[in-house]
């Protein structure tokens, strides 16, 4: 007993020092014997991307649907997009879209009132959303297997039979009314807002805004009738992903939207026309409660299908991001930045932005501007290094994996790629584009589709802290005013 204590002690000595020894003992040295610097390290091939496998058929109304099963958990979701959007609504009704694509959902149907609808959904940890983008109308289930049938037939009747409640109609409008209130109170959100107007034209359906006073147009017949000009089986496409059985998905889908009539006269809308609104100039809202600036420069860019969007797509990944020029140069060497970027961000559909910018503090604000124009007119002039290709070229693809990462993120791809009438192997040709781009190819997209003389630069700062002025960027600088049209009268009410 008198040893086994002893030793018990001796023990517990021991091991106190032992702990003391690896809580003191600096092993820093160890740490950086083994850290490598990231240009260093190595890493496994990308693995090819596949495609699970699909079923895509049509109804005899003309309904495209798309089917992916996938059992690895027993859910199952879905998406429909509508071939609608907000830049079909008119100009006096600007938010009309919008609100279509709420009330949709939160207005009920004709079966279930909205507080039905939403005690079914909670009761089965089920939802049915929906919503409208400038360029789509959509609508999505997520729901358990065991409760597919139910969940889909209300998504059906949200689809085919919303009943636009009044009173969910007037909320929806007051809540859109406090945004308009708000929207000045987040610099970005104004720089954004605003730029796209520089760009696109304060009248054009990708950057006007909805007002107080166009708000106060739109009642129940506008929202009944934006609904009925593009809610037909025939200009929809359906996608489903999850633990289904096929056979039985088909004879669902049949049974829920099989007897809906397609309209026959519907024909393909014309897409608005796009031109620059401004080619040039610098403008300026102030804000004097900043102590930084929001910057944005940039010009009318392009669509998907370019056939020299993978090389552009390289040439943002040699602009961006950690080891890129815009990073290197202005942000870590110049120390002009909290944020910088650069890229050529086209649509589908229609032309999208050139668009650089980023956030200074104000008394870089002029420098920040001419460095951003400096590194644009660089990489039309000095052509790319080898390990700049390389790297961008691997954050491109890596990147674009990531977007095949589960089965509903292809389905998406697959529809959109439809919606958009492109071919279903654009992912593929896109990455062999890439993967064969080279320096020559960098330097001859940079000189051909960005404008250094056509940038659009817009400044959200304090003007009395911009110090030296944004003269020195241009003679002539162009105020912009974003008081919020009819504010006075709205707070009255």
């Amino acid at each position: 007993m008198k040893f086994s204590l002893k030793f018990s002690k001796s023990w517990r000595f021991i091991s106190a020092l032992v702990i003391a020894f690896l809580l003191t003992f600096n092993f820093s040295w160890v740490a950086t014997a083994a850290a490598k610097h990231y240009s260093d390290l190595q890493f496994t091939p990308l693995s090819e991307i596949k495609l699970p496998k699909y079923e895509r058929f049509v109804l005899d109304n003309g309904l495209v649907v798309y089917l992916i099963e996938d059992h690895e958990l027993p859910l199952v979701s879905g998406t429909t997009l509508v071939k609608t959007g907000s830049r079909w609504e008119s100009g006096d009704k600007v938010g009309l879209a919008d609100v279509v694509g709420s009330l949709m959902r939160t207005g009920g149907t004709l079966k279930n009132s909205p507080d039905q609808l939403n005690e079914i959904l909670e009761q089965r940890a089920a939802s049915v959303e929906t919503e409208m983008s400038e360029t789509a109308g959509t609508a999505s289930f997520d729901s358990l297997t065991e409760d597919l049938e139910t969940v889909f037939g209300l998504f059906a009747e949200v689809l085919r039979e919303p009943a636009f409640a009044q009173e969910k109609l007037d909320l929806i409008k007051t809540q859109v009314k406090g945004g308009i209130a708000r929207r000045n109170d987040d610099p970005d959100d104004i720089a954004s807002r605003e730029f796209r107007k520089l760009i696109y034209g304060p009248e054009s359906p990708y950057s006007r805004t909805v007002e107080y006073a166009t708000l106060d147009q739109i009642n129940r017949e506008d929202v009944v009738k934006f609904y009925q000009q593009y809610y037909y089986p025939n200009n929809m496409i359906l996608g489903i992903v999850g633990d289904f059985n096929p056979k039985q998905m088909r004879s669902l889908i049949q049974e829920k939207f099989g007897d809906w009539k397609p309209n026959p006269n519907i024909s393909k809308t014309q897409l608005p026309q796009v031109s620059s609104a401004n080619l040039g100039g610098v403008f300026f809202v102030n804000q004097p409660q900043l102590t930084q600036s929001n910057i944005l420069i940039g010009h009318l860019g392009g669509t998907f299908d370019n056939p020299d969007y993978a090389a552009l797509s390289v040439m943002n990944g040699v602009l961006n991001g950690f080891g890129g020029r815009l990073f290197n140069e202005v942000r870590s060497r110049q120390g002009l930045a909290y944020s910088v970027y650069g890229m050529w961000s086209p649509r589908f559909d229609y032309p999208g932005m050139f668009i650089s910018g980023g956030q200074t503090r104000s008394d870089a604000t002029v420098q920040f501007v001419k460095a951003l124009k400096t590194e644009i007119k660089r990489i039309q002039n000095q052509r790319v290094t080898e390990k700049e290709l390389n790297y961008a070229k691997e954050s491109t693809l890596n990147s674009f994996v990531f977007n095949f990462q589960d089965p509903s993120q292809t389905l998406s791809r697959l529809m959109r790629y439809e919606y958009y009438g492109y071919p279903a192997d654009f992912l593929f040709r896109y990455q062999k584009a890439v993967t064969a781009t080279t320096t020559a190819d960098v330097q001859r997209v940079a000189r051909k589709y960005l404008k250094p003389e056509n940038l659009v630069t817009l400044v959200v700062g304090n003007q009395t802290a911009i110090k030296p002025p944004l003269t020195q960027l241009a003679a002539t600088v162009t105020p912009i005013d974003v008081t919020i049209p009819g504010s006075q009268t709205q707070a009255q009410k």
